[in-house]
Parts: structure tokens; C-alpha cells; sequence
């Protein structure tokens, strides 16, 4: 994560990265979505997380789709990356955080393994999925996997 220093009393910027991936399966011809929730307040989102040291991208991504989701998981494409910024409670530091996706398939493993950090795991129907999902910009990330998911069954 860059750390910048910022002169006059502003608030000091740092820029984490994550890395996360949007994981679908046919259910006969419905194209299904895993989600991760939390109950408290409800909210719905694709799994993501910070890389460990000397981790790519990559790893990051199936490591914490693994650990979040509870699936295994095979990267096929990459989506995009997204950006955003929010600040810490105090205003202290502002964050630019960029998040990378991936399109991943399940080779393994099941929702009901999950670690703790959400309440929550399910597969959902693409429309439900998108329609659930609390943050625009992932939303935008779902469509644009749905093209490339769309594309490949084409080429086939």
C-alpha cells in the first residue's frame, strides 16, 4: 500500500490494493453467482481481499475467494479493475483503493465452508445477483462479467 504525506493539515493518502473474482456455474442453462453477505446491516458483495506479501494479483484473488466463498476456484479471464475513495472515522487518511477482478469458475469445494468474516454465502441467478449487490461499481463488474461469460459460450 503507497503511503503519501500531504503538507497543511490535510488528511494523508494511502492507496490499498485488493483483488477479488466474480465466480459463476451453470445451474442446467441459468447462469448462477456467488455472492457474500452480511446480515448487519444486509448487504451483498463479491469476495475480495488484501494480498499477502510477495502474492500476485492472481493468488490474491484465489486465495481469498477460496477463503471468503468457500469454493476452490480456477481463474478463466480478467474482468476489471475498479476504484474508490473513503476515508478513516477521524478524516485522517483518505484512501484510494483499487480493486482488481477476476472471472473464475468452482472446481471444488462449497459455500457452507466459508470463513467468518461474512454471514453468509449463496449462489444466486445472474439478474438476482445483480440486483442484490450493494455497490454500483461491483454491479458494473457483474455486467462486465456477464459479457465475458456471454462471449465464451459463443465462441463455443
Amino acid at each position: 500500500m503507497a503511503k503519501r504525506n500531504s503538507p497543511g493539515g490535510r488528511p494523508r493518502v494511502e492507496e490499498p490494493v485488493s483483488s477479488g473474482g466474480v465466480v459463476y456455474r451453470w445451474d442446467q442453462d441459468r447462469l448462477e453467482v456467488v455472492l457474500c453477505g452480511r446480515d448487519e446491516p444486509v448487504r451483498w458483495s463479491l469476495a475480495k481481499g488484501t494480498p499477502d506479501p510477495g502474492e500476485t494479483l492472481e493468488e490474491t484473488a484465489l486465495r481469498e475467494v477460496q477463503e471468503e466463498t468457500g469454493l476452490e476456484p480456477e481463474i478463466e479471464d480478467r474482468i476489471r479493475s475498479i476504484d474508490y475513495w473513503f476515508s478513516n472515522k477521524d478524516n485522517e487518511v483518505r484512501y484510494h483503493k483499487t480493486v482488481h477482478f477476476y472471472l473464475m469458475k468452482a472446481i471444488g469445494g462449497h459455500t457452507s465452508l466459508h470463513d467468518p468474516e461474512f454471514d453468509v454465502v449463496e449462489w444466486f441467478p445472474y439478474e438476482e445477483a445483480l440486483s442484490r449487490l450493494a455497490y454500483p461499481n461491483e454491479a458494473d463488474v457483474l455486467r462486465q462479467a456477464f459479457d465475458l461469460i456471454s462471449q465464451r459460450e459463443n465462441a463455443v
